[in-house]
């Protein structure tokens, strides 16, 4: 590996002009779209320069950087093993594009030199930090691995405030390398100013119904490539419309057995069908009884409908 940049002592604006001229660990489940915080766009826009790259200022980023050090901690005592920190920027010798800055670095007996990552992360993802770590951090330590060589990654996070989970991840060369595609294509997307394409994830959902909001009333012939697309899309829907129906008449066979008790059992699985309260507004009466407080209170909005016919 390369260094592009020592960070000991850099301001946090040098610090993200430096991220800007690469792919940083974070970045790659955004490119992957698994990130439903962060559309492929927006992070396309950052690369070129387009929106101004800014640290991500939220109580979780928050306590996160507060944490850091005592995850690290706590990780050395319960392994025994000595974190180093690596103040600089590394850079895969090959792919200039795929750069690292890690947490941590530790020299396994077993294994040698290993990245370390230190997490934190809510109550409510707790039973995934006990099986494993997240998708989007194995693919993180999977890119610092890349850069950097190492075989293994130590991924520590502290779940919930009480709740503290050690895991090894090994180095997979056969999803480095399907990696390794997915960012040189988004990276050529960045040297060309060219789009890359969109994905399923949340946030690029979003990101197109905000951004093309304000349309014309013109009609357009698309390409030869959508033909595949709106077919595929028909026959998705057919199978979700098949779907959704079988789902329910499952749920209709249970909510019959169930009746009007509440939980059924069986074996390990728990079927809950309860009764809830739910307090909703009238509209109608409200704007017929007081048409000034409908008024007063009604907001008019834009939305984007989609639909294939």
């Amino acid at each position: 590996m390369k260094i592009l940049a020592k960070t000991a002592g850099m301001d946090t604006g040098t610090w993200l002009e430096a991220r800007r001229k690469g792919i940083g660990g974070s970045d790659v489940s955004i490119i992957a779209g698994i990130n439903n915080y962060k559309s492929v766009f927006t992070l396309w826009q950052e690369k070129i320069g387009d929106i101004e790259l800014r640290e991500a200022q939220t109580d979780y980023t928050y306590w996160g950087n507060v944490l850091e050090d005592v995850v690290r901690k706590e990780f050395a005592i319960r392994t025994g093993l000595k974190v180093r920190t690596r103040k600089a920027i590394m850079q895969h010798p090959k792919y200039e594009f795929m750069l690292a800055n890690v947490d941590g670095i530790v020299n396994d007996p077993k294994d040698g030199m290993c990245i370390f990552e230190a997490k934190t992360a809510s109550e409510y993802k707790k039973d995934i930090w006990e099986r494993k770590v997240p998708e989007e951090y194995q693919l993180q330590v999977q890119h610092y691995m890349a850069v950097t060589g190492y075989k293994k990654a130590f991924v520590a996070a502290l779940v919930g405030g009480n709740g503290f989970f050690i895991h090894e991840v090994y180095r997979d060369d056969e999803l480095i390398s399907l990696m390794i595609e997915l960012e040189k294509q988004f990276w050529k997307c960045v040297l060309n100013r060219e789009m890359p394409k969109a994905n399923g994830d949340d946030a690029t959902t979003k990101w197109l119904n905000e951004n093309y909001l304000d349309t014309n009333s013109n009609t357009i012939l698309l390409t030869e490539e959508s033909t595949n697309l709106v077919d595929r899309y028909l026959e998705i829907n057919d199978s979700l419309k098949t779907l959704n129906k079988q789902k329910s008449e499952v749920a209709n066979h249970l909510k019959q057995m169930i009746g009007n008790n509440e939980i059924g059992v069986v074996g390990d699985k728990r079927v809950k069908w309860i009764t809830v309260e739910k307090r909703q507004l009238n509209v109608d009466k409200l704007k017929s009884d007081h048409p000034d407080l409908y008024q007063k209170y009604s907001e008019t909005g834009k939305v984007k409908r989609f639909s294939v016919s």
